[in-house]
């Protein structure tokens, strides 16, 4: 492995700062979890009973990563990533909170719609015809198959008003 530059970022503060978010997670998983009870009742299994488990193991995972990253506190930083490495990473990312944004506002399938042909075009430079079909076709199958198979409903925004659905 070549010696990280000043076009890098180290390894070890993102490892660090995600075993944070991954044991903050576990707690309120594991907190939640006894608030609706971890125990048995006379049907089975309390509502926190697995995501108990769950927390705890996450919890490890999270102790896991930092005790390796204490052990290694001595050794140089290896690289993270480089920085085109992260340009890449924000290129999926913003798109991806724009999508979420989107969902409050359009709805899950016009956002989807956007969000694959946005990506169709822009990182797989698709053909217009096969961007419009596929940005089209999977929010369509994904309705058919929550909002009428599983009769879950997901967000529409404007389009349950203009189908009246």
């Amino acid at each position: 492995m070549s010696e990280p530059d000043s076009a890098t970022v180290g390894k070890r503060w993102p490892e660090v700062g995600m075993a944070g978010v991954l044991a903050a997670i576990a707690l309120v998983v594991i907190v939640d979890s006894l608030r609706v009870g971890i125990g048995w009742a006379d049907d089975g299994p309390r509502a926190g009973y697995f995501p108990f488990y769950i927390g705890l193991l996450l919890l490890a995972a999270a102790g896991s990563i930092l005790f390796g990253e204490f052990r290694r506190r001595k050794q140089p930083d290896p690289a993270f990533a480089e920085r085109a490495q992260l340009r890449m990473v924000v290129a999926v990312l913003l798109p991806m909170v724009v999508y979420v944004a989107l969902i409050w506002g359009l709805g899950i399938y016009l956002a989807s719609t956007l969000l694959i042909g946005y990506f169709m075009r822009r990182h797989g430079h698709y053909r217009w015809p096969l961007t419009a079909a596929v940005s089209v076709g999977v929010p369509l199958l994904l309705f058919a198959v929550f909002e009428k198979w599983f009769l879950v409903p997901l967000p529409k925004g404007p389009i349950e008003r203009l189908f009246g659905l």
